[in-house]
């Protein structure tokens, strides 16, 4: 078999789980809290089909622009551009801000990528709100200042979320989630996060702060812009967030199937946010539940999604 051919059936993933201090129990019930769940990683490894126990990571090396697409390729070479989680917010996360490509090899090194990312609300409880920005006006004295001072909530801007909600984060945005959310989060292929605030926390080993840093690649201009929840019919789809790393989109189903097609250019990385649906291409054929994810090789091109019952997923692409 040609390596395109052995990346022409799509395959779920087994997601890496990890444990924060403001972690929930609603990604895996009945077990210690959790926080994230890694459901698209490089580290991952294959729970289906022909490439069955291979990390993502090795597959992508192996197989190239047939797994990635001819565009996806281009950005990051022979490793999976994207990161994608699942993350139940029982408490605040850090305030925290991230940095572009540029500066996360100036301060990281050689090899390193940015961060940019997006959000989708699963869930919002009454209340949920984030922090996501300066208040408009705020100047770059006036952040300084308030970070070194402690003062730097008095600064940002809250933002009320509700269920279906999404927004994107660019690099140097301050931000965080708050407690009562149940979010989806697809992000460029780093993890690189630099803490401002932590609530007071104690410096326990992994959440120190990173002051600094923080203050090289924030942006004190960067504005939050809230994509309500869209109204979707039976068999319809709508971009959420559109940027040069990644596009992520909304399918809705009910009965009717829907049609897609990589085309060649872009894996699709399928995640059931609500729901259950089979996934079907020409040779293969998987079912998805809520909270796992499948992989769609580019050089799959068309396949078709059958909704069992209601269903939501949601679809990112390089």
């Amino acid at each position: 078999m040609t390596s395109s051919e052995l990346v022409q059936e799509a395959f779920v993933l087994t997601p890496e789980y990890r444990d924060y201090v403001w972690g929930g129990d609603r990604l895996k019930p009945g077990s210690r809290p959790i926080a994230e769940a890694w459901v698209v990683y490089e580290n991952d490894r294959i729970a289906s089909g022909l490439l069955s126990g291979r990390t993502l990571a090795d597959a992508t090396a192996e197989y190239g622009s047939a797994l990635l697409g001819t565009r996806a390729i281009q950005r990051t070479g022979a490793r999976f551009p994207l990161l994608i989680k699942l993350l139940d917010c029982a408490q605040w996360l850090s305030l925290q801000v991230h940095p572009n490509d540029e500066q996360a090899v100036r301060l990281e090194g050689a090899g390193q990528f940015g961060k940019t990312e997006a959000w989708h609300f699963i869930d919002a409880e009454l209340n949920a709100e984030i922090l996501c920005g300066l208040q408009p006006g705020a100047t770059r004295e006036q952040f300084e200042q308030s970070v070194r001072g402690g003062t730097l909530l008095d600064l940002m801007q809250r933002l009320a979320i509700h269920a279906g909600d999404s927004i994107f984060i660019s690099p140097g945005m301050i931000h965080s989630l708050g407690p009562g959310l149940l979010a989806y989060e697809v992000q460029q292929t780093s993890d690189i996060t630099y803490r401002v605030f932590d609530w007071n926390r104690p410096a326990m080993q992994g959440r120190k702060l990173h002051i600094e840093q923080s203050l090289a690649v924030a942006d004190v201009n960067a504005l939050a812009r809230i994509v309500p929840r869209p109204l979707l019919g039976d068999g319809e789809r709508r971009t959420l967030v559109a940027c040069s790393y990644f596009t992520l989109e909304l399918v809705a189903g009910e009965r009717n199937s829907m049609m897609l097609d990589t085309l060649g250019e872009s894996f699709h990385a399928l995640t059931m946010i609500k729901g259950a649906a089979e996934v079907e291409g020409s040779d293969w054929q998987l079912r998805l539940g809520r909270f796992e994810t499948a992989v769609i090789p580019a050089a799959c091109h068309s396949y078709r999604i059958q909704p069992r019952g209601f269903c939501r997923i949601l679809k990112a692409s390089a």
